[in-house]
């Protein structure tokens, strides 16, 4: 079991810290990525083209031994793309058997890139394989040996049936362009992956297994009341989490504990709270969510870096989720149809105003600063107006 144990510690030395040296100010996505893979869930990645979201999962594949699999989905990608064609042998004598050789099911890692393109025809073996990492097709029924998906997408669904898919995907990651004062140190490591040779493979997918066996071992008694407590928290503010959610949640907890050398939670672990988001405008709510939990303890080196926080308000998503409540606000007071749930919305934009207005108190820049609260002043006003 501690050399097991000690795969955590040579995962982070040996694959994410380099990449972390590699990449300019994705540190976030890469313990992420670390998280979803020790903890067997699956990862989304959010963002515009050409902020490297492609370029991340490919460097972690690159570093780690063993088949990967990756593809670009379209509205037309068929399913034999991803899982294979019928074997033309077997198919001759009347078997319908698929050839996954170098496709999805012989994959440790997969990396689905605008995953929201899929279409019906795949629809559903992409969901029986994310969520069972099973492949169904027909009476032919086979394991996947996939330890993490990956997706990625320049949008969240609108469709129903899409949303099933993103569902599937228990941790959400924003990736966006680094901050501008940051755009020479982005330049300088780009040219230098540009020009650097590949990554050789540092770490086995037999390794990442064995610490996914740890996962039951990890005790999470010590964390059980405060997790409780938070997820309570964060339904309230109406951000949804299933029962089934807060289940598999253990899993990300457990694997922060394990990435630590730690056989046991601690309520620092619970930083991983801050990435089960749906929407974009919940991520500044869940963030402090999280961190008023975990404001008042001490962070030592057995903790996760990730646990410490202290990361800077985005001035401009803090702007954003607030002209999201003033529209709220004007839709109930002044809209030609009032809508009817506006004493049930009241109580929750309190609560979300409240917690923008905290953040909004950290913004370091002083113009920005005064010009948020000034609109959080505004917002307070009219909000007993619909009483």
């Amino acid at each position: 079991m501690k050399e097991s144990l000690a795969y955590g510690r040579r995962l982070g030395t040996e694959v994410l810290d380099p990449m972390k040296n590699a990449f300019v100010g994705k540190d976030e996505i890469i313990d992420l990525l670390g998280i979803c893979l020790v903890g067997g869930e699956n990862l989304f990645l959010l963002g515009p083209p050409g902020t490297a979201k492609s370029a991340l999962v490919h460097d972690l594949s690159a570093r780690l031994r063993g088949h990967t699999f990756d593809y670009l989905l379209t509205r037309f990608t068929e399913p034999n793309e991803l899982f294979g064609p019928f074997d033309i042998r077997k198919l001759r004598e009347g078997e319908l058997i698929t050839n996954t050789e170098g496709m999805l099911p012989e994959a440790y890692l997969v990396f689905l890139d605008e995953l929201l393109n899929a279409n019906s025809a795949i629809l559903n073996s992409l969901l029986m394989a994310l969520n069972e990492r099973v492949f169904r097709r027909g009476r032919e029924t086979r394991p996947l040996k996939a330890l993490m998906f990956v997706g990625a997408s320049n949008h969240t669904p609108e469709d129903d049936a899409l949303k099933a898919l993103y569902d599937r995907f228990l941790l959400r990651v924003h990736c966006d362009n680094v901050a501008e004062e940051r755009l020479p140190e982005v330049l300088l490591a780009g040219w230098k992956l540009e020009a650097g040779k590949s990554p050789e493979a540092a770490f086995g997918f037999d390794e990442v297994e064995a610490l996914q066996g740890l996962l039951p071992r990890v005790d999470l008694a010590p964390i059980q009341k405060r997790y409780v407590e938070l997820v309570h928290r964060i339904r309230q503010a109406g951000i949804p989490v299933s029962d089934r959610r807060a289940v598999k949640l253990q899993n990300a907890i457990a694997a922060s504990a394990i990435l630590c050398g730690r056989l046991s939670a601690r309520t620092t672990d619970l930083w991983v709270l801050r990435f089960t988001w749906e929407t974009e405008e919940q991520q500044e709510v869940l963030r402090e969510l999280v961190e008023q939990s975990l404001r008042d303890l001490e962070v030592d080196d057995a903790d996760h870096p990730r646990a410490r926080g202290g990361d800077e308000p985005d001035a401009e998503e803090l702007a954003r989720e607030l002209a999201a409540i003033a529209s709220q606000i004007d839709r109930n007071e002044n809209g030609p149809n009032p809508d009817p749930s506006a004493s049930e919305d009241r109580s929750y934009l309190r609560d979300r105003l409240a917690i923008l207005d905290g953040r909004c108190q950290w913004v370091s820049d002083a113009d920005k600063r005064e010009l948020l609260t000034g609109q959080v002043s505004d917002l307070w006003r009219k909000l007993p107006e619909l009483t």
